[in-house]
């Protein structure tokens, strides 16, 4: 285990170890934090300061990522939502709450609403994952993201490699963040094991999906879809020549997707980013984040 102690939040007993979440801020309902593949709560850092400013705002790290407790990787949606759902009333997070999830972290959150929805007020998606998202991507980005999700085999000196570039590429994301969050961040999520389960978070989208599939309908409540259009310099860096080629394509087929998904929700509501990409959405457009939770806890 790594030995970086977390600079916030505190940890809380579950069934299956012990997650860190942190806290700031007063009133509801809360808005919990539900971070990216592979990403610890604390890579949320700049939206959590402003959403405290109006609500409880929460951010938590999964099982087997940042300072919870390391398990196998990947795990079910269905542990995962089970986990979120025992460290809220572990930390006595009342409900019913506001979740925010980016990228997979959206994922999560969906299938925790469609699971328990009574104890969600409403949704805030950062350009999520989507169960559908492989059958409207062109086909090399499909291939790609098919490949990413089962090739966990990687060797050793392509594991060092790909770990030495993301911590280079996240220390430099988060450069002007306060030096006591950033470098602990780096030091937990890029330690060989930290980042080998980082990948592992992600290799069971097929049945991700289809658990959400499964879990039924949406259900009715406020949402907000931010949709990430533009050009995302983190993830470029990191990216081979035919990816950031095609990343346009695959953009338009994301965006026309959300817009499918938010059109068939009463209450939901696409909003449109062109100034930021996917990775940067959180660090660098933290505002309209949080203007989407501040919206969605208006209704």
């Amino acid at each position: 285990m790594d030995e970086a102690p977390a600079p916030l939040g505190a940890r809380y007993p579950v069934p299956a170890g012990e997650m860190l979440l942190h806290r700031s801020g007063s009133g509801g309902p809360p808005a919990v934090f539900l971070a990216g593949g592979g990403m610890s709560g604390l890579h949320g850092l700049r939206l959590h300061e402003q959403v405290a400013e109006c609500t409880t705002s929460v951010l938590v790290d999964r099982l087997g990522l940042g300072w919870s407790d390391p398990v196998e990787l990947p795990r079910s949606g269905t542990r995962v939502t089970d986990d979120l759902r025992a460290l809220l009333r572990a930390a006595d997070v009342p409900g019913p709450r506001v979740l925010v999830g980016h990228s997979l972290g959206g994922l999560y959150a969906r299938l925790y609403a469609k699971r328990f929805p009574d104890e969600v007020a409403g949704l805030v998606l950062l350009d999520p994952t989507h169960e559908e998202i492989v059958q409207r991507l062109p086909t090399e980005a499909a291939q790609r993201l098919r490949a990413w999700t089962t090739d966990v085999e990687l060797p050793a000196d392509r594991l060092t490699a790909m770990r030495d570039a993301y911590r280079a590429a996240v220390g430099r994301a988060l450069a002007d963040w306060p030096t006591e969050v950033r470098e602990p961040l780096l030091a937990r999520g890029f330690g060989p094991a930290a980042h080998l389960r980082s990948l592992r978070e992600s290799m069971n989208l097929p049945e991700l999906f289809r658990e959400v599939r499964e879990a039924g309908p949406d259900p009715d409540l406020p949402l907000v879809l931010v949709s990430a259009m533009g050009s995302d310099a983190f993830a470029d860096e990191l990216s081979p020549p035919e990816a950031r080629a095609s990343a346009a394509e695959a953009a338009r087929a994301k965006h026309e997707l959300y817009a499918d998904f938010t059109a068939a929700l009463p209450r939901a509501e696409l909003r449109r980013l062109d100034d930021v990409g996917h990775s940067g959405l959180v660090w660098s457009r933290p505002d309209a984040a949080a203007r989407a939770v501040r919206d969605v806890l208006a209704r």
